[in-house]
């Protein structure tokens, strides 16, 4: 998918039927690739995300040295160089569309012995680096940024980097994997303490590298000099990818859905239990574990949703996810409110804005408050959406149109292939109603 004047038009399609498997998850895959190439030895990536976030994050460490072989679609074999075996780029490194990539990358390289500069697209180029920014410094890097912390970001190398206790004043496990990334490069032990819990990816990928790091809900230590060794790494299907299959099976009349080998990280899979207390039949089967990960097939059944004040300690483990649950609750019977999720403002695009004039252009009454939005059920009618660029808007907006009574057409959705290549025809195979113009 390619060209920002892509567009699509989703309208009433059928039930919901069949088995489907959405892509492997893609912050897994941007992790799997960055600690392969420091690690010691080869490490073989299978599921890995097909998407233009990953790739572009594959094609960072080749700048950077690292060989990596693309023997067949989904697999990679990384050839590590270790720990201190990166080399210096002759170009400016493009992260694309991935903040997860620029903010992981930014812990990484502050502790290189070269200079590096990270470059995004124009949506990345417009999202706060300073929180990463700031415990870099403290802990002795020199990354600066253009005015108001944006990128692009220059990095400073031969810095001797020193561990620090820091106290994140927001939940990001972004800025959380920054931070023990550079640590693996400081003088001492670095640690992290989090306002509520975030997903432990990085924590549990470095284990499975050899690492010696401690880790629980909230919090992660480990001590700088210590090498990584290979490790191949099984990616599970993306649960936020699935997000989105969830609330259109769980809406539409007659449906019945199986999602094959999902991620379940606890830590991610708020969504389920806000689907849940809305009343959704989602029942779980063949679990197992990929890569230190929990998955399962979630099998999803129609169900009639009702209006819910969600948990606000939930909101840390489904920011990724609020676009699609606001589409589940346009569509359910009642008032839904959401509080505590102003991460979303800083997201691809204001999400919290995007997504409620989206569902107002499409007869929802929602009311968007500073820190999240309350929303009356009902039904929607047709209209015309601008996705902002944002891949996860996109989609939403791709289930709302399965039960509006017109036509919904969503402009500027080539970035969806950022994260999800394909989910036009996948949606379409699984029932949808979606074609592209």
């Amino acid at each position: 998918m390619s060209g920002g004047g892509q567009s699509w038009v989703a309208s009433t399609g059928a039930a919901l039927h069949g088995a489907a498997t959405v892509p492997g998850d893609k912050s897994i895959s941007h992790r799997a690739v960055m600690l392969g190439a420091i690690a010691d030895g080869v490490s073989k990536v299978e599921g890995f995300l097909e998407g233009e976030d990953t790739r572009a994050t594959a094609a960072i460490f080749a700048r950077l040295g690292v060989r990596i072989e693309t023997p067949s679609p989904s697999t990679r074999i990384v050839h590590g160089v270790g720990i201190d075996g990166l080399q210096a780029p002759k170009e400016a490194l493009d992260c694309g569309n991935a903040g997860t990539g620029m903010r992981l990358l930014a812990g990484l390289l502050a502790g290189q012995r070269f200079d590096s500069v990270l470059v995004g697209d124009a949506s990345l180029s417009k999202r706060p680096m300073r929180r990463v920014i700031d415990p870099l410094t403290q802990m002795g890097a020199q990354c600066d940024a253009e005015t108001g912390g944006l990128p692009p970001l220059r990095i400073r190398g031969g810095r001797q980097l020193h561990g620090i206790d820091f106290a994140s004043e927001v939940a990001s496990a972004q800025v959380k994997s920054a931070v023990l990334l550079a640590g693996l490069y400081a003088e001492g032990e670095t640690s992290v303490r989090e306002p509520h819990p975030t997903r432990d990816y990085t924590e549990r990928m470095l284990s499975a590298f050899g690492v010696e790091i401690e880790y629980a809900p909230g919090y992660a230590r480990l001590r700088g000099g210590q090498r990584l060794r290979a490790h191949d790494v099984s990616v599970p299907a993306d649960f936020s990818s699935a997000a989105f299959f969830l609330v259109a099976a769980s809406i539409i009349p007659g449906s019945e859905l199986r999602l094959r080998a999902v991620g379940l990280n606890p830590r991610r899979t708020g969504l389920l239990a806000a689907l849940r207390a809305m009343g959704a039949d989602i029942r779980e089967e063949n679990a197992g574990v990929h890569a230190g990960e929990a998955v399962t097939d979630l099998i999803v059944r129609h169900a009639p949703l009702h209006g819910i004040e969600v948990p606000v300690e939930l909101v840390p483990d489904m920011i990724d996810e609020f676009p699609a649950l606001m589409v589940a609750a346009a569509c359910a019977e009642g008032t839904t409110v959401i509080r505590g999720a102003a991460e979303l403002r800083v997201k691809e695009s204001d999400r919290l804005a995007a997504m409620a004039t989206g569902l107002q252009a499409l007869g929802v009454v929602v009311e968007e408050t500073p820190d999240g939005a309350i929303i009356q059920g009902g039904a929607l009618r047709g209209g015309r959406i601008d996705s902002r660029g944002d891949h996860r808007i996109a989609m939403s907006f791709a289930v709302a149109g399965q039960l509006a009574t017109g036509e919904v057409r969503i402009d500027d959705v080539a970035n969806v292939a950022t994260s999800f290549p394909g989910f036009d025809a996948l949606a379409r195979e699984t029932g949808f109603g979606l074609r592209a113009l």
